[in-house]
């Protein structure tokens, strides 16, 4: 019987052994077991900002409002709409349109902004981007793109022209041949954001609206993150509402750290300041 006990021995020996071996290890966690703390943003959550009103102006309720731009002392708005869609230069202190040029009736209006010499207006659907002349608002040429038409704006910074389409990527774009030369994931605390709708570029930074929503976001464009929301909510009284549509629209006052904001159908278009929220 000596040779069992042996044999017993033997196996109790590798047991201990085997478990002093798996206690030496250095131990890790599994993967697929960390927190989701561990997978936070590591550049950190977006500032909360809030509207400061400084004036309030007339806008067009007849406005489909799609892109805004402040040029000098000219207002330049581009408005959507099947059969309505223009390019107009307003006249800010009374809301009268002094020029306007209307679009074919097969295509709807969408975001402009002006690059030097140029105006750009785009399409939604149509695919096509009017190149313009500023003065005149006379179509200068057409250029052809992919996808949808939403929101645009000048980046003088950087020489290009900065484009939404409707989901969470900006394109980039030549400012004179309107070629693609790039474009960006934009993401709000580490997930993507779309909707992206009118844009402004301000410095190196893009504002953008967030189509059916009351928020305004500041994006950087080498990274993609919102650093900074605006909660734009409540400038249109109830009834004032009642009969709009949703905020679109936002324009830079040049040389300040105000901006002209509007929406769809809105009676009123305002100047405002983003300060922090409390």
């Amino acid at each position: 019987m000596r040779w069992r006990w042996a044999v017993v021995f033997a196996l109790t020996f590798a047991v201990v052994a085997v478990g002093l071996v798996v206690l030496a290890q250095p131990w890790a966690p599994d993967p697929a077991s960390r927190s989701a703390s561990d997978s936070s943003d590591p550049a950190g959550v977006s500032d909360k900002l809030r509207i400061d009103v400084l004036a309030r102006y007339r806008h067009d309720t007849g406005a489909f409002t799609q892109g805004l731009e402040l040029h000098g002392t000219d207002l330049y708005e581009g408005t959507g709409q099947y059969g309505e869609s223009e390019l107009r230069v307003v006249d800010l202190d009374t809301g009268q349109v002094r020029q306007r040029v209307r679009l074919s009736d097969e295509v709807f209006g969408e975001g402009i902004t002006i690059a030097g010499p140029r105006i750009w207006q785009l399409t939604w659907r149509a695919g096509v981007a009017y190149e313009r002349d500023p003065d005149t608002l006379a179509e200068v040429r057409q250029v052809r793109y992919d996808g949808e038409g939403w929101g645009i704006c000048h980046d003088a910074a950087a020489g290009r022209l900065v484009m939404s389409d409707g989901s969470d990527q900006l394109t980039f774009r030549d400012p004179q041949t309107f070629t693609a030369t790039g474009s960006v994931a934009v993401t709000l605390d580490g997930e993507p954001l779309p909707r992206l709708n009118e844009l402004e570029c301000v410095g190196d930074e893009v504002w953008a609206n967030v189509w059916q929503t009351d928020r305004i976001v500041r994006i950087d464009p080498a990274s993609g993150r919102v650093v900074a929301e605006v909660d734009a909510a409540g400038l249109l009284t109830g009834d004032e509402r009642a009969g709009a549509d949703v905020l679109n629209g936002i324009a830079a006052v040049p040389g300040t750290d105000e901006f002209l904001i509007t929406g769809k159908y809105w009676p009123a278009l305002f100047r405002v300041r983003f300060v922090p929220a409390v």
